[in-house]
């Protein structure tokens, strides 16, 4: 691998890595094509049931995968080969999504019963989970194969940056392409992204496995695992911190109740809404680029974390469309911040050995929030309304940062800047 070298801070430090560029595309259009996949289905589910329980359900397929197998799914990515592994999950996802493709096409399903349309979709969905168990931690491992240590710092703004876009334009574009093309060459298009990822992934070189303990047991591996991240509380607070925001604060999951039903907007204005979160990402990873995150990183989460959750009301209360929007866009800039800083404390933090496993209880902690997310949403504006769902989950948020804040000074005072250093020393 051929080294950079540089006196100067350099904001573009990681992007003079050529496989880091492709990695970057590859981790985009890859998320961008999960992240479409489940705005559309989301779109689908509700015409078809008109009940935000159903919005909540497919969270729960998909989580319920995605949780039970993650651990073993971190064994298996410190034990393996990371491109080879990333491959046959690719091949997974694009054999789901066109399984959808061909659920959303009334040539195929003409006759079909509403409920066996919806149990097969939440069975694709449920296979996607556990795909998606290897997928995370698979990526997080590669990440640190393909670039030196020093560059980890610049590398994670980069990465989480471009996952953030990913995540938001994904959904921005379903609502858009729903409208446009309909559902079903809208799944197309996830088809076609993932197809991209593959070849993308095609130009990246198979990595040595960097594991001192091959052929360890599942059992004393995980252990492994689970001891070093629950015994690291800069790793476990901001894993805690995030899942607590995506978990209660996921108004994004009952958008298509405030499109239809609230704000009246339809499926242009859905477009809309999705889109705003993904503006405010953009700027993120403008600023971020250049004006390093790093530096009293304890703090900045926290205050991140805090404007996600006042955002995340302020949605719950409108009743104008264009203060949604706003509320959106600024829910989206905080939460561009929060993953950030959350990911460049993960790449800094976690051995080479245990990068799998410590990925892997990522997903648990914050990828996998997104679909209980999903379902507590769901399942609390059955309960209570959708405007009362959001605005308490926005509120446990907030309550959530307090506490932390004032019983956590050891997380409150975190700063990176020693640990970029000592990583930018290095060859």
């Amino acid at each position: 691998m051929e080294e950079i070298k540089s006196n100067k801070p350099d904001p573009y430090q990681a992007l003079r890595y050529r496989e880091f560029n492709v990695f970057l595309l590859l981790r985009f259009a890859m998320v961008f094509a999960w992240s479409m996949q489940f705005i559309v289905i989301e779109w689908e589910v509700y015409s078809l049931t008109k009940n935000p329980l159903s919005l909540g359900i497919i969270g729960l397929m998909e989580i319920i995968p995605a949780v039970s197998m993650s651990l073993f799914a971190g064994h298996i990515v410190d034990q393996r080969e990371k491109k080879s592994l990333l491959v046959k999950c690719i091949l997974g996802f694009s054999v789901i999504s066109f399984g959808l493709f061909l659920l959303t096409w009334p040539k195929v399903i003409g006759g079909w019963s509403t409920h066996l349309i919806l149990y097969s979709i939440y069975a694709l969905v449920f296979f996607g989970g556990i795909v998606r168990s290897f997928m995370g931690p698979t990526i997080f491992s590669l990440l640190s194969l393909i670039i030196p240590k020093k560059v980890y710092p610049n590398a994670a703004t980069w990465s989480s940056s471009v996952w953030q876009i990913g995540a938001v334009m994904g959904p921005a574009l379903a609502g858009f392409s729903i409208n446009w093309i309909g559902v079903h060459w809208s799944m197309c298009l996830v088809f076609g992204f993932s197809i991209l990822s593959l070849i993308a992934l095609s130009q990246i070189s198979q990595k040595p496995i960097i594991n001192p303990k091959m052929g360890e047991s599942i059992k004393d591996s995980l252990m492994e695992g689970l001891t070093f991240v629950f015994k690291n509380k800069i790793v476990l607070g901001a894993l805690s911190l995030d899942m607590i925001a995506v978990l209660f604060g996921g108004a994004v999951a009952l958008l298509p109740v405030f499109a239809q039903d609230i704000l009246k907007v339809g499926s242009e204005g859905f477009g809309i809404l999705r889109a705003a979160p993904a503006v405010g990402a953009f700027i993120t990873m403008l600023v971020s680029a250049y004006v390093p995150l790093y530096e009293n990183a304890g703090k900045k989460l926290l205050i991140a974390i805090f404007v996600f959750g006042l955002s995340i009301i302020l949605f719950g209360l409108s009743t104008y469309f264009w203060l949604s929007v706003f509320a959106l866009f600024l829910s989206g800039l905080a939460d561009g911040i929060s993953v950030v800083i959350r990911q460049t404390i993960l790449q800094l933090k976690t051995p080479d050995h245990m990068r799998g496993r410590v990925g892997a209880v990522n997903s648990i902690f914050v990828g996998s929030s997104n679909e209980l997310g999903a379902f507590e949403s769901g399942a609390t504006a059955k309960l209570m309304g959708a405007v009362t769902s959001v605005v308490f989950g926005g509120s446990v948020t907030l309550l959530t940062v307090i506490v932390t804040a004032l019983k956590s000074p050891t997380f409150r005072n975190l700063d990176l800047k020693r640990d970029m250093d000592d990583h930018s020393k290095l060859d």
